[in-house]
C-alpha cells in the first residue's frame, strides 16, 4: 500500500499493527507533505477524463445554464437608475433585505451591524427619476400607477411596519452560541473552586453542581452544536461549502465543494487501495473537519476536474500542492455504515516519555506527527483511532492549526514492551545487583528508603501518559514542596535558606524516631519520640512517606507530620529520597516536586570549592550521573526543575516557582480531584 501526506491538503495514512510489525524493519513507504515550499508539487499533470466523470460534468454544466436562463427572465432594464442597478447587481439585497444601504449599495457583514432599510422618500425619488427617463407612454402610465400606490396612506403605513419588522428580524435572536463546550468550562470552574475558601467560590461551585444547571449546560451544548455548523456557512456566503448527491451507472456519487484559504490546511490523509485513492483520516482543525463533508472511507474520483483514480498518492501530492480557493471533490461515499460521531471530551494528559515523529518509522503520517518531551501537557481532542490520538501541546493551540498525531496509550505500551523484550533477549545477563552492591558500600550516612519497597514495580512500569486537571491551591492549605536532587547539588542549602529567611512562611515536618530523647530535645519539636512497636505498626499502616534504620534506630517522615504543617497555613519543605516520591504522590497531600539538578562538571567543581570542598573528578562525574539516573527513572514525578549554577539565582527561581502556586492554577493528576 502506497501512501502520501496532505499536511495542507491531503496526506497518506497507513494502518499500523504493532503486533505484526518488526521493530527493526520500518514500513517501506513514506508519506509526503503537500504544503511545502520549493519546487515540490509544481508540475501540472495531463488531465484524463473517464466517460462517467464527463457525464457528471455535463450534468453540472446543464444545471448552470438552466439557472442562468431563469435569472435572465427576471432581469430588469435599470440602466436609467444607478440605485436600482446596484440592486440588480446584488441579488441578495433590496427592499425585502434590510441590510441594504440605498446610498452606498453595500451589505454590512456580521450579526452585530444595525440593519438599514430603504426609506419611503428614497423609493419615491427613484420612481420619479425612472418616470422622467422613460419615453414610451405605456411605461410612464405604469409608473404613474405605482406612484399612486406608494403615495397611498395605507401603503405607506404598511411600508413602515415592514421596515420595523425587517430591522427586528435582522437582529440575532436568539443570540448566536459562542461555544459548544459549556459543560467542559463548567467542569474546569468546579475544579478550581472545589476547595476554595471564599464564600463566593463555594456558592458558585454549589450552583454549578446542581442537576438543573447541569441539564441546562447539556441542552445548551447540544443546541449549540447544531446551530454553529450551518450558521458558519450561512454567514460566509463566499465559503460556499456544499454537498450534492447524484447517481450514475448504479453507483451513488457525492459532489463536495470546499473553500480552502491558503493559510488553512485541508487536514485529511489518503491512501492507495489498488487503483483507488481513499480518504483514511480526517484531522481536527482542518477545513475538511470543519466542513463535515469529507469522511473516512470516501474514494476520491476527481478534484477540480482532474481524475484521481489510478494515480499514486505522490501524484495526488503534485496535483494538490498549489490548490487553494474552491476545491470540488467527486467522491464515492464510504460503504461503511457509521453512526454519527459522539462528541468527544478533551482529555488533558502529562507525557511521561519523549517523542520525536521523525524518528518513528510507524507514525502513519510523519508530517502530522506531534513531537513532545517528558513533562509536556497534551490536550487530546480525539481518540477515535486508538493507536494514534490527535492532540495539541499546551500553549501551542494558536500556532498549531492542525492537531498532531501522538501514539495512543495502549499502542505505546505495547511497542515499548516489545522493545524491552528484544533488549532483554540481546542482554540476558543484564543485572543491577553489582551496581547496587557497589553503591551500598559507600552508604555511611542516614538514608531513608521507601517504606513500601516497591522499587521493582517502578522499574518495570511502562510510562506513557497521566491524565491531568487544573488545580488552584487554597489560600489556607498550601501544597508541600519537595526538593529532590543528588548529594552536593544544593537542595539542603536552599531548604535551610527558605526556612531561615521566611520562618513565618516555611516549616519542616517533625520526623519520628525510636531513639532515646536527649536532654536538649523537645518531643514534638525536634522529633516525635515513639517506641519501636508503635513505629513498626505505623509503617505497616502506611502512615510514613519514607522510613529507614540507622545505627539500630528507626527514623521516618509521616504524612500526619506534613499535614500538621499544612494545617498551620505554612508551606512544608521536604527533602526526600527519590524512592519515596511515589508514596508521597499517592497521598492526599498534593505535593509540588522540584528537581535540583547539577550544572556542568567545571561549574559544579567551582561551587563545591567555594563551600570548602575538594571533590575528585570521579566524584563530580558520579553526581552528574546520579542526577541523570534520577531524572530518567523518576522525572515523570517532577513538576519543575532548577539547574543550580548559582545559589542566589537558584534561590530566586525557587521562590518564583513557589509564589506562582498562589497566583496560577497548576496541572495536577486528575485523580487528586476526584
Amino acid at each position: 500500500m502506497t501512501t502520501s501526506h496532505m499536511n495542507g491538503h491531503m496526506t497518506e495514512d497507513s494502518n499500523t499493527d504493532v503486533k505484526n510489525a518488526e521493530l527493526s524493519e520500518p514500513p517501506r513507504h513514506r508519506e509526503m507533505a503537500v504544503d511545502c515550499p520549493g519546487e515540490l508539487g509544481c508540475r501540472t499533470l495531463p488531465v484524463r477524463r473517464s466517460a462517467q466523470l464527463e457525464r457528471i460534468r455535463q450534468q453540472q454544466e446543464d444545471m448552470r445554464r438552466r439557472r442562468e436562463e431563469e435569472e435572465r427572465k427576471h432581469e430588469l432594464d435599470v440602466n436609467a437608475s444607478m440605485r436600482l442597478k446596484k440592486l440588480s447587481q446584488n441579488p441578495k439585497i433590496g427592499i425585502d433585505n434590510p441590510t441594504f444601504d440605498p446610498v452606498e449599495g453595500n451589505v454590512p457583514e456580521g450579526p452585530s451591524n444595525l440593519a438599514k432599510v430603504l426609506e419611503l422618500d428614497d423609493l419615491l425619488s427613484s420612481l420619479k427619476h425612472i418616470q422622467h427617463s422613460l419615453v414610451d407612454s405605456q411605461s410612464q402610465e405604469d409608473i404613474s400607477v405605482v406612484l399612486q400606490l406608494v403615495q397611498n396612506t395605507d401603503f405607506q403605513n404598511a411600508f413602515r411596519v415592514h421596515n420595523s419588522v425587517a430591522v427586528n428580524m435582522s437582529k440575532a435572536s436568539p443570540p448566536y452560541p459562542l461555544a459548544a463546550n459549556a459543560q467542559d468550562l463548567s467542569q474546569e470552574v468546579q475544579n478550581i473552586f472545589r476547595t476554595s475558601p471564599q464564600k463566593d467560590g463555594q456558592e458558585l461551585n454549589a450552583l454549578l453542581t446542581t442537576p438543573h444547571l447541569q441539564a441546562l449546560m447539556l441542552a445548551h451544548d447540544r443546541v449549540a452544536e447544531q446551530e454553529m455548523q450551518p450558521q458558519i456557512a450561512a454567514e460566509t456566503p463566499q465559503d460556499c461549502t456544499y454537498e450534492t448527491m447524484t447517481r450514475y451507472g448504479g453507483e451513488t456519487l457525492k459532489i463536495v465543494r470546499i473553500e480552502k484559504a491558503r493559510d488553512v490546511p485541508l487536514g485529511a490523509t489518503v491512501r492507495n487501495d489498488v487503483d483507488s485513492v481513499i480518504i483514511s483520516r480526517i484531522v481536527k482543525g482542518g477545513a475538511a473537519e470543519k466542513s463535515g463533508l469529507l469522511h473516512e472511507g470516501d474514494e476520491v474520483l476527481e478534484i477540480n476536474g482532474i481524475e484521481i483514480r489510478g494515480k499514486d498518492v505522490n501524484e495526488v501530492f503534485d496535483i494538490l500542492a498549489d490548490m487553494h480557493g474552491a476545491l470540488t471533490f467527486v467522491l464515492i461515499p464510504s460503504q461503511q455504515s457509521k453512526a454519527p460521531p459522539a462528541r468527544e471530551t478533551v482529555v488533558h494528559v502529562k507525557a511521561h516519555f519523549d517523542y520525536d515523529p521523525s524518528d518513528d518509522p510507524y507514525v502513519p503520517c510523519r508530517e502530522l506527527g506531534l513531537s513532545f518531551q517528558k513533562g509536556d501537557i497534551l490536550h487530546i481532542i480525539s481518540q477515535e483511532d486508538p493507536n494514534w490520538w490527535q492532540a495539541y501541546r499546551d500553549g501551542d493551540e494558536d500556532n498549531q492549526p492542525l492537531a498532531g498525531l501522538v501514539p495512543g496509550k495502549s499502542f505505546q505500551q505495547q511497542r515499548e514492551a516489545m522493545k524491552q523484550t528484544i533488549e532483554e533477549d540481546k542482554e540476558p545477563e543484564k543485572s543491577g545487583k553489582l551496581w547496587c552492591a557497589k553503591k551500598n558500600k559507600k552508604k555511611r550516612k542516614k538514608v531513608l528508603y521507601n517504606a513500601n519497597k516497591n522499587d521493582d514495580f517502578d522499574n518495570e512500569e511502562i510510562l506513557t501518559y497521566e491524565e491531568m486537571a487544573l488545580y488552584h491551591q487554597p489560600a489556607n492549605r498550601k501544597r508541600p514542596i519537595a526538593l529532590i536532587g543528588p548529594p552536593n547539588c544544593g537542595q539542603n542549602e536552599l531548604r535551610q535558606r527558605l526556612m531561615s529567611n521566611e520562618a513565618d512562611r516555611f516549616a519542616a515536618a517533625v520526623p519520628h524516631t525510636t531513639r532515646n530523647r536527649r536532654d536538649n530535645e523537645v518531643n514534638g519539636r525536634d522529633y516525635h519520640f515513639v517506641s519501636r512497636q508503635v513505629f513498626e505498626a505505623d509503617v505497616a499502616a502506611g502512615k510514613f512517606i519514607e522510613s529507614g534504620e540507622f545505627e539500630k534506630n528507626l527514623y521516618g517522615s509521616s504524612t500526619d507530620s506534613v499535614r500538621q504543617v499544612i494545617n498551620s497555613s505554612k508551606i512544608c519543605l521536604l527533602n526526600l529520597h527519590t524512592q519515596s516520591l511515589k508514596v508521597l504522590r499517592s497521598s492526599d497531600l498534593k505535593p509540588y516536586i522540584i528537581f535540583i539538578a547539577p550544572p556542568s562538571q567545571e561549574r559544579l567543581r567551582a561551587l563545591l570549592t567555594k563551600e570548602g570542598k575538594n571533590p575528585k573528578p570521579e566524584e563530580l562525574r558520579d553526581i552528574i550521573e546520579k542526577a541523570r539516573e534520577m531524572e530518567q527513572n523518576y522525572g515523570h514525578y517532577f513538576d519543575a526543575a532548577i539547574v543550580n549554577t548559582d545559589q542566589d539565582k537558584a534561590y530566586q527561581e525557587l521562590l518564583r516557582l513557589i509564589n506562582k502556586l498562589d497566583t496560577e492554577p497548576q496541572w495536577v493528576p486528575s485523580s487528586w480531584l476526584r
